[in-house]
């Protein structure tokens, strides 16, 4: 036996021991590709295990998650943070192995994967992320970010729609640092794939500008390694290095079946694994030779040290653009930003205009934009409508990185799942659009953004019954609800542009927080404002429109339908009763604030509230209580102009009026 496959081999039984204590996982992927990543990470791999964090590091992604132990026996046995009894609680509560990679959890895993296809995804945004920094700070003999971004995927990530979406894309952006390993292993769950996947996936990759490498024999460390070089040879494609392997390898009853893919093998099974094998030792036993020679402590040391020095000639030449990379991969703003918003809103409230929030929202990017080098931005297909493309943007192509914004075409999974990606990189504040309705294409990565505390944020226009004539299929009903009810999200429906402003500068300045701006596409008049409410937007809802005493009745609304508010108490007033308005912009963070805040703007002894929004009712049922009133939707929506739709949903000030007046009797 090699003394490669010998190393590769602690993998095996790492893997396998792990998901036996645990009586669950997935062996066969991470027996299936121990040859792969041996050559992999002993060989190619820039990383530091005593520096996870080291900003010029090549990034390791396992898009195929499931097969998690691969990746925490590589952890593990390089030398980071993660002890063999660590390992030995795979799959226990609060333990640093956690079923599927989390991001967060452990040091080393550079993204959460499990959800296949975005894992790839994730790896596409780190790989622009790259190229796009290198292009902007790199210098005539000072290449200070130059690293690869590697991922494993298996067919599961292949079969998923998301990896058709970004993988296009990756090839006609030109990240020539990504390079990929298709664990072409021929089982899935369900058995051998030949019966529901026969996609010639060379060729899909091959159309998609990718430069593929076929056939590699995926337990041969000689031809793995030919392959590496070959792909970090061309700079000017991404490659997808395609290695036959056979899932459970060693594994001789269970090998190349799929009873080892998401199962333990058994202990029977795994005896006889270690005497195929040639391993010799007990269940989590590794010995000290194997330890040294898979140790990349010193290695690590080395390369980031080298790294260093070529940084500080770097500052000395160029210190200006050396102090605003430094800020950026700290994640700080500028030092002013917070002030900045203060006063941008302050201009905004001194000189009133009604425009739709997607405007404000335009108007906003082009107030902050040229002073946050760190904005890339983008949309899927739909910059004129989003208003996303603000007058100092650049887009990005295969030739030219230096830019700042991503023209992501007809791909809205990809594009969130992309920012995540760029966002975990570091170095920018990714923004993304599309309409809100098409939200619900790239759910699963908007919940991966708020499961990970990535700051992403996600720009929704055309959010609701008002964007009028394309009808049900283009108006969210739902989503606002889906949104606001994501842990660790937070959702943003403002009313004017003032509020647009506040909600773009809470989302630049979240750190651990992704952010939902959810903007209309008709006009919006702007509320007044003392200066005392300003500085409470932030706080996510506030008192807008007050009476003397105490209130007989709450009004609460977001968006577009706080002005239905602000006149159906106008009217109410006129009635003789006492009427308060709340705008809430953001249940997420008004949910954040003091429950002496909360209890200032809605007081418990208030019983009788009503709340106005064109999303689904249901939903604020939890502020008015059952008893109290929601005017909003109960039904999908209609085409017809926006005008007519308010009236035919009856959400109007007319109907908020009279439900007002049930309330108080």
């Amino acid at each position: 036996m090699s003394d490669r496959r010998h190393l590769a081999n602690a993998i095996r039984a790492l893997s396998m021991d792990a998901v036996q204590k645990a009586k669950s996982g997935h062996p066969g992927a991470p027996m299936g590709m121990a040859d792969i990543a041996e050559v992999l990470w002993r060989d190619y791999l820039k990383h530091n295990p005593n520096n996870p964090h080291w900003a010029d590091r090549d990034r390791f992604v396992l898009s195929n998650g499931h097969g998690s132990m691969l990746i925490y026996s590589l952890l593990h046995l390089s030398g980071y943070d993660l002890s063999i009894d660590d390992l030995k609680q795979f799959r226990q509560l609060h333990s640093k192995t956690p079923g599927h990679p989390e991001y967060g959890y452990t040091p080393g895993i550079e993204t959460t994967t499990g959800p296949l296809g975005q894992g790839i995804a994730n790896a596409i945004g780190m790989a622009l992320a790259e190229k796009v920094l290198a292009a902007q700070f790199n210098r005539e003999g000072h290449q200070i970010i130059n690293h690869h971004t590697y991922a494993f995927l298996g067919d599961g990530c292949l079969m998923e729609g998301i990896s058709h979406e970004a993988c296009s894309l990756a090839g006609t952006l030109g990240l020539g640092k990504l390079i990929a390993f298709y664990d072409d292993n021929g089982i899935s769950i369900d058995g051998e794939v030949e019966g529901w996947f026969t996609d010639d996936t060379a060729k899909r990759f091959e159309s998609y500008n990718w430069h593929v490498i076929r056939d590699v024999d995926g337990h041969d460390a000689g031809a793995i390694s030919d392959a590496i070089e070959q792909a970090q040879a061309n700079q000017d494609q991404p490659t997808l290095i395609i290695c036959k392997t056979v899932i459970g390898f060693g594994s001789p009853n269970k090998q190349g079946k799929e009873s080892c893919h998401g199962a333990p093998l058994g202990d029977d099974e795994i005896t006889a694994t270690r005497e195929k094998l040639g391993w010799n030792y007990g269940p989590f036993e590794i010995p000290a030779d194997v330890y040294q020679q898979w140790s990349a402590k010193d290695r690590g040391d080395a390369v980031e040290a080298s790294w260093n020095k070529r940084w500080v000639a770097y500052e000395q030449e160029f210190p200006q653009l050396a102090a605003e990379l430094k800020r950026r991969l700290n994640g700080e703003l500028p030092t002013d930003f917070e002030q900045q918003v203060v006063d941008y809103a302050k201009r905004l409230q001194a000189n009133p205009d009604n425009p739709a929030t997607r405007k404000a929202s335009l108007n906003a990017l082009n107030e902050f934009g040229p002073k946050l080098g760190e904005l890339l931005g983008g949309s899927a297909d739909l910059a004129g409508s989003n208003l996303t493309l603000w007058d100092g943007a650049k887009g990005i192509d295969a030739n030219d990185a230096s830019g700042n914004y991503v023209y992501y075409g007809v791909r809205e999974f990809a594009m969130s799942a992309i920012m995540n990606g760029i966002t975990l990189h570091g170095g920018f504040k990714a923004y993304g659009a599309t309409f809100l309705m098409f939200m619900e294409y790239a759910r699963n990565a908007v919940r991966m953004a708020a499961l990970m505390k990535q700051p992403a944020i996600f720009v929704y226009t055309h959010d609701s019954i008002g964007l009028g004539e394309d009808g049900p299929t283009h108006q969210p009903v739902e989503q606002l609800a889906n949104l606001r009810l994501t842990p660790n999200l937070n959702c943003w429906r403002p009313c004017d542009a003032v509020e647009t402003a506040v909600a773009w500068g809470a989302a630049i300045q979240s750190t651990t927080t992704p952010s939902a701006l959810v903007f209309s596409r008709q006009g919006m008049p702007q509320q007044q404002r003392d200066e005392q409410q300003l500085q409470n937007i932030a706080k996510g809802g506030y008192v807008l429109k007050d009476c003397e005493g105490t209130p007989e009745l709450i009004a609460i609304a977001t968006g577009s339908e706080v002005d239905i508010a602000v006149q159906a108490a106008a009217k109410l007033t006129e009635q003789g009763h006492k009427v308060r308005v709340v705008s809430m912009p953001s249940t997420d963070v008004f949910e954040q604030q003091s429950a002496e805040y909360r209890e200032q703007v809605l007081p418990a002894a208030v019983s009788k509230r009503i709340a106005i929004e064109a999303g689904i009712a249901d939903y604020w049922y939890k502020y008015v209580g059952l008893n109290g009133a929601v005017v909003g939707m109960t039904t999908f929506g209609e085409s017809a102009p926006a005008a007519e739709l308010y009236q035919h949903f009856n959400i109007t000030v007319e109907n908020t009026v009279a439900q007002a007046n049930a309330l108080l009797g």
